[in-house]
């Protein structure tokens, strides 16, 4: 069933999106994901029964956190930890919780090579509370010896004091062919009749509050979205267009709840701004395409219902 369901998603996305030759809304898929017959929608949700059905073909990382650390596409192990353990109450099982801890993977991962890696979507579910005083990354694909990595999935949790749990603002930024940076960040735009206007959205988060954020990184014309629980919210996403377009710079690695600031003896300059994390995190996933809309918003809604 979800051999010949996958099919027909990936059938009815790229003639539908292409060329808009017919529709493929069904009763129960409010998101007008692609599906297959009305029956089969029957316990799902737009079409899908579990997160692991969306995009698996292009699912290059995945970290479900179930009592494991290790990345499960690959079968790695962190050479590095601090401060981790097991809650048991994720979003799907078990959930990675971290006390001012990290997890460290000095691989050279395939799937993130130059010239390979050149699209990518990153979701994942947190807990976290704002500190006040130190920024958080959930995850950076770091260049070894480097402060900035490829990819830096930052929160800006040094903005506002740990008693406001409504300000949660998502900082993402990546390395371009040019040798730069570019960013998003999910801030107020004043001008709603603005073309690159999103509603300003900083979700409600604590150490009870499980939230769902993407960055959605399209290579080809060099969009780069954040979502917030199934909202896009990123008020900057087209500015990283033309000549600055990202670059998975090699080598490169992993590490998840900091940088190499964070870890003892692996400094790289005096920067302390960023803070290992405190909070937990859940079902992080690494795609190699920028996932369609609707499909984001089936991930926010499938962790919703645990599935």
């Amino acid at each position: 069933m979800k051999q010949q369901q996958y099919k027909k998603i990936l059938l009815c996305t790229g003639i539908a999106a292409s060329m808009s030759l017919f529709s493929c809304k069904k009763d129960g898929n409010p998101n007008n994901l692609p599906g297959v017959d009305p029956g089969d929608y029957e316990g799902t949700i737009d079409g899908f029964s579990s997160s692991d059905e969306i995009f698996p073909g292009n699912l290059v990382a995945y970290w479900p956190f179930d009592n494991s650390l290790n990345e499960t596409k690959t079968g790695t192990a962190p050479a590095e930890k601090a401060n981790e353990s097991f809650i048991t109450t994720g979003v799907k099982g078990a959930a990675l919780k971290l006390a001012g801890g990290y997890l460290y993977f000095p691989t050279n991962f395939p799937a993130f090579k130059t010239g390979v890696f050149k699209s990518f979507a990153i979701s994942a579910w947190v807990q976290i509370l704002n500190n006040g005083s130190k920024r958080t990354m959930l995850f950076q694909l770091a260049r070894p010896n480097t402060f900035v990595g490829n990819i830096n999935f930052h929160l800006n949790t040094q903005s506002f004091p740990a008693t406001n749990t409504a300000e949660l603002k998502i900082n993402p930024t990546f390395a371009t062919v040019g040798g730069g940076t570019q960013d998003n960040i999910n801030t107020k735009r004043d001008n709603p009749g603005d073309a690159n206007y999103f509603p300003y959205i900083t979700p409600a988060i604590g150490a009870d509050k499980w939230v769902h954020l993407v960055i959605n990184y399209n290579g080809t014309n060099g969009i780069f979205d954040i979502w917030a629980n199934g909202i896009r919210a990123g008020a900057f996403f087209s500015r990283g267009t033309g000549n600055n377009l990202f670059n998975s710079y090699e080598p490169n690695e992993v590490i998840i709840g900091g940088n190499y600031n964070v870890i003892p003896g692996k400094s790289v300059n005096a920067d302390v701004s960023v803070g290992a994390m405190t909070g937990s995190i859940d079902e992080l996933r690494v795609f190699n395409i920028n996932l369609p809309d609707a499909h984001i918003k089936a991930l926010y809604a499938l962790g919703k219902a645990n599935k």
